[in-house]
């Protein structure tokens, strides 16, 4: 009788915290540095989830390194009570695979609570490149196999994992330069150092639009309306069947939070993603917010991993790691 009354209390008083939910401040980690694309997003959707949470205090902490799995594994550990939270991108697919000993298990160490945005990313190219659209750059790479010089912000980046899947659709070998992120990767491209590069269009628009550099593809399904890239083709269309890549990002809490806890920051999540400053914001940075059925936390799980089975096989045949 008295193990039963035990049980009993215990039950009620995760009922009651998660009535209470939140009742101080919440603390979402972001796995890389401060004023990148994803820790901007960070922000701005801590602001928006602000008042959906009751006027909750909304911290953003930064854990950079080892390509994110340090912030990952530090919300994998925490208390499992929604007051640590993950924003990670598309990174959370290739970990797996991309670090070595990575000491959490994605798809059951972490409750998922649904999609944040999707960033388009843009193949580009040096300035006086002889190949003037996407059918005359495929030519010249064919002709020019070995010679090829493929930039990328580093590895386990975006614009990294972009490259071995253009590689890997187009059956050739490239000379791969990772940088020390996007901003030298990027000026040595401008300069003529590096033939070609795929990043996000955060990184890639304005330089296009003052034909800095050239710009061949979007990795999108659908052509892109803006004004910098809205005559550019998708890669599908110019050839690459199934050729699809986003900057995904995702908001993640501990394994065993209780699930009303995780229904109330789902239901804050989704009124969020409906702010119009929020899509204001995220659009400034090249960003899609997020409006399928991602929201929901069981077709966000399925999605990561469809896009684990997607990236393992690419990354292992490259045979990189991010220690």
């Amino acid at each position: 009788m008295k193990k039963l009354l035990v049980v009993v209390v215990t039950a009620s008083a995760v009922w009651a915290h998660a009535d209470a939910y939140p009742s101080k401040s919440i603390s979402i980690v972001v796995p890389f540095a401060a004023g990148g694309p994803t820790d901007r997003s960070a922000r701005d959707l801590a602001e928006a989830m602000r008042k959906p949470l009751g006027g909750a205090t909304v911290l953003i902490d930064n854990a950079a390194g080892a390509g994110g799995s340090i912030g990952a594994n530090k919300v994998a550990k925490a208390s499992p009570d929604g007051y640590t939270l993950l924003l990670h991108h598309i990174s959370m697919a290739t970990m797996p695979t991309l670090v070595r000993n990575i000491p959490f298990k994605v798809e059951s160490d972490f409750e998922y609570l649904g999609m944040v945005s999707d960033v388009p990313m843009t193949l580009i190219g040096r300035p006086g490149l002889p190949a003037k659209n996407f059918k005359e750059l495929v030519s010249w790479i064919r002709q020019n196999q070995g010679k090829v010089n493929l930039g990328n912000a580093g590895v386990g980046s975006a614009s990294h994992l972009c490259g071995l899947l253009f590689q890997n659709a187009l059956q050739v070998d490239m000379t791969t330069v990772p940088y020390k992120g996007t901003g030298p990767a990027m000026t040595d491209l401008i300069g003529g150092q590096i033939d070609l590069m795929c990043d996000q269009t955060t990184n890639t628009s304005s330089h296009i639009e003052a034909k800095k550099v050239i710009g061949y593809a979007v990795t999108t399904a659908k052509p892109l309306t803006t004004p910098a890239l809205k005559d550019l083709p998708t890669m599908q269309d110019a050839g690459l069947k199934g050729f699809e890549v986003t900057v995904w990002q995702g908001l993640y809490a501990p394994k065993g939070t209780p699930p009303e806890v995780i229904a109330k920051i789902n239901t804050a999540l989704k009124l969020a993603l409906k702010d119009p400053e929020f899509i204001k914001k995220q659009e400034g940075l090249g960003a899609v917010v997020v409006n399928d059925k991602r929201v929901e936390p069981a077709e966000h799980k399925k999605f990561v991993a469809a896009e684990i089975a997607k990236w393992s096989p690419i990354v292992k045949a490259a045979g990189v790691y991010a220690d």
